[in-house]
């Protein structure tokens, strides 16, 4: 059983999808949960459901100073930070690069490169001070093109970058920092890719995509030592070897 009692993890993007589940796996295993957001109504929700130990907190990743002070009030309320999980993204709006919007692309590099960069860079002192660990949602995508994702595929390979940069800065002070690459998952954003019709995951049928919950049991998992072998890459569950190392098949 993992055991996560006092620690405390900030979580972006946690007003649905991974996010969601991931705040309510790693309350499960005891710990304090930030849930990080920028609606208010869905996070809030959401921590009255969990309890006492989680914390909603609107919050905009695509501005450093509301990161930096949503860190704080972090650290004030639970006394630390142990856990960062960049989860906030999105792939919307799918389009080819020659009929793409140049303002809407550059908004999916500030939220999907720069949001992430934001919460490395503000949470690094508390991680430090508790020997924490930062995971990164990475991609598929992250080492592949495909057709209408350029935005994306151009993110996600940034992020991988900086997941190895950040490690090797930051490894021998005690800070893990680890990519997962969870596959499909069923969630809006695989709603959106299915509408848009472009490229063969969009044409994956609604099963063959895995349940957010077994994406927060993965993020557990990689908070543990047992995962320590992945830091500065991406843990991919993708493989059956990899889905039986984090329990979610036999």
């Amino acid at each position: 059983m993992i055991d996560l009692t006092e620690k405390t993890a900030f979580i972006t993007g946690a007003s649905r999808g991974i996010g969601e589940a991931t705040a309510r796996k790693l309350a499960s295993y005891g710990a304090n949960v930030v849930l990080a957001a920028r609606g208010r109504a869905d996070i809030e929700r959401i921590a009255a459901e969990i309890g006492p130990r989680a914390l909603a907190l609107p919050c905009d990743v695509t501005s450093y100073e509301q990161v930096k002070a949503a860190i704080e009030v972090t650290q004030r309320h639970f006394c630390g930070l142990n856990i960062l999980v960049n989860n906030a993204g999105t792939i919307d709006p799918i389009s080819r690069i020659d009929s793409s919007d140049p303002v809407a692309w550059g908004q999916v590099v500030d939220l999907n490169l720069k949001g992430v960069y934001h919460c490395l860079q503000a949470a690094y002192p508390a991680l430090k001070e508790t020997s924490g660990v930062a995971i990164n949602i990475s991609s598929g995508a992250a080492t592949g093109a495909l057709e209408g994702w350029s935005h994306y595929c151009a993110t996600k390979a940034a992020v991988l970058s900086l997941t190895r940069c950040a490690h090797k800065e930051w490894a021998d002070q005690g800070v893990r920092v680890v990519g997962l690459s969870p596959g499909t998952v069923a969630t809006e954003m695989q709603q959106s890719i299915r509408t848009s019709g472009v490229n063969p995951v969009s044409q994956l049928d609604w099963s063959a995509h895995i349940p957010p919950e077994w994406v927060g049991e993965a993020i557990a998992w990689l908070t543990t030592e047992a995962a320590r072998a992945y830091d500065g890459g991406d843990f991919s569950l993708k493989s059956e070897e990899n889905k039986r190392l984090v329990g979610l098949i036999e």
